[in-house]
């Protein structure tokens, strides 16, 4: 089979297209065959610095594709379905980006009908959003519809992926979402996400925005750029709200007034999906399963969601694109090489 591997970490000249053979499955695993590959963030900075255990990796954590066999203990029943993949590639050599790979079966979810675009869009993006929109104290514990009915969520940044997931799971679970971007292209793409309204925080005032939407304040803040938005989430938080940050800026430190942060009781929840507690994790699966199941995601510029398709020899130049910020989605399409 093809795959993509690295045997040193650093740029994208380390991705090489080789072949392997395709891999057993051990016991409680699943052998997929790989359809499309999604690229995260996590996949170019592991790729820079993260250790290689085994001496080599193929990259990605999340993708779709078809069960083609199972190992002890696994229903054999799953051969055949389609799936979309999570954490493929956490503490693991064998990722996504590859025509074959192999995962626990608890970390292949049932597609069902939707696309294989859809299922490679949903693992890391969708989790770390459901984790955002229910750590805080006074959040649900699990999203569905109505689970948000009576919440205000502030979403900074929009456009992203993880941006884009959290307007989308949201509005399904019927939140009032309000959407900061920077330009009036990504105000287009929050807006076809879902979001309730949108602020350009480089023409408005967003705390004036705000509380004009929600006096009382927000019951949570989805946070891309804690550093830079540090002093507007405190001015716009409500009794009890959390700050949930999935991202570091670059500025690598933020600074918080203690006295206005502990008069409302306010929680800073830091959110990494790969390490955050196993049955909230669990939980966030089901919740993308069903959201998606019932239509409440979708992908492509119809959905805020831009997709860019690449071939598996060109996985490095789609590590490139998502290294250099491209807005909406990279995927890799593993079949067909």
């Amino acid at each position: 089979m093809k795959a993509i591997v690295y045997e040193r970490t650093g740029d994208p000249s380390v991705l090489q297209l080789v072949d392997r053979p395709v891999p057993e499955p051990g016991p409680g695993e699943v052998l997929v065959r790989m359809a499309v590959s999604g690229v995260n963030p996590t996949d170019w900075k592991a790729r820079r610095q993260w250790p290689l255990p085994e001496g080599w990796q193929t990259p990605g954590q999340d993708g779709a594709g078809v069960v083609e066999a199972v190992g002890e203990g696994v229903d054999p029943d799953l051969i055949g379905e389609r799936v979309w993949l999570w954490e493929a590639a956490w503490q693991r050599p064998w990722g996504t980006a590859a025509e074959y790979t192999v995962v626990p079966v608890r970390q292949a979810v049932r597609l069902g009908d939707a696309s294989f675009d859809l299922g490679a869009c949903l693992g890391i993006p969708f989790l770390t959003a459901h984790r955002c929109l229910t750590a805080g104290e006074y959040m649900p514990d699990n999203l569905r519809a109505g689970a948000l009915s009576d919440h205000t969520v502030l979403v900074q940044g929009g456009a992203g992926a993880v941006g884009n997931a959290a307007i989308q799971l949201a509005r399904w679970a019927d939140a009032c979402v309000i959407a900061t971007v920077s330009s009036a292209e990504k105000a287009q793409l929050a807006a076809a996400a879902g979001a309730s309204f949108i602020i350009n925080y480089r023409e408005q005032d967003v705390v004036e925005e705000i509380r004009k939407i929600a006096p009382d304040g927000v019951h949570t803040i989805v946070e891309v750029a804690p550093s830079a938005n540090a002093a507007t989430d405190v001015e716009v938080l409500r009794n009890g709200a959390a700050v949930c940050v999935y991202a570091d800026d670059g500025g690598g430190e933020v600074t918080l007034p203690v006295r206005k942060l502990m008069m409302p009781n306010a929680r800073w929840q830091f959110v990494l999906v790969y390490t955050e507690p196993k049955a909230a994790k669990a939980q966030a699966v089901r919740d993308v399963a069903a959201a998606a199941a019932q239509g409440g995601i979708r992908v492509g510029e119809e959905a805020g969601l831009p997709l860019h398709h690449y071939p598996l020899s060109a996985t490095a130049a789609a590590h490139q694109a998502v290294e250099g910020s491209a807005v909406g989605k990279v995927l890799v399409t593993t079949s067909g090489q």
